[in-house]
């Protein structure tokens, strides 16, 4: 004589439509704050590289240190402005997964 138990697994049906539309959206909302992070970024690392540009100018001893992190910075300047525009068009998909997911297409003429 065991003790027998029961599990009852219960699923949640999501409906498409509204559910869906808002996850949409708010994927949307997250990729636009991470581009505006990256473009935030791309324009501290681009600044960092042209103060290290000056600083090179203006102590020539440490001239190769200075040319090294310029580099170095704008390496991280192009990676963030790249990370940007990857989330650039990640909202872009978003944006259009939400219009297809109610039914309207909407039609623009320039873009």
């Amino acid at each position: 004589e065991g003790v027998y138990t029961s599990e009852t697994v219960t699923t949640e049906v999501v409906a498409g439509g509204q559910d869906e539309y808002e996850r949409y959206k708010k994927e949307e909302k997250q990729h636009k704050h991470k581009q505006h992070l990256g473009e935030a970024g791309a324009l501290a690392a681009g600044a960092f590289a042209l103060y290290e540009k000056h600083e090179a100018k203006k102590d020539p001893e440490n001239a190769h240190r200075h040319k090294i992190t310029e580099e170095i910075a704008a390496t991280a300047a192009v990676g963030a402005g790249g990370y940007a525009f990857h989330e650039h068009h990640e909202k872009k998909k978003d944006h259009k997964s939400a219009e297809e997911s109610t039914g309207e297409k909407k039609h623009h003429l320039f873009g």
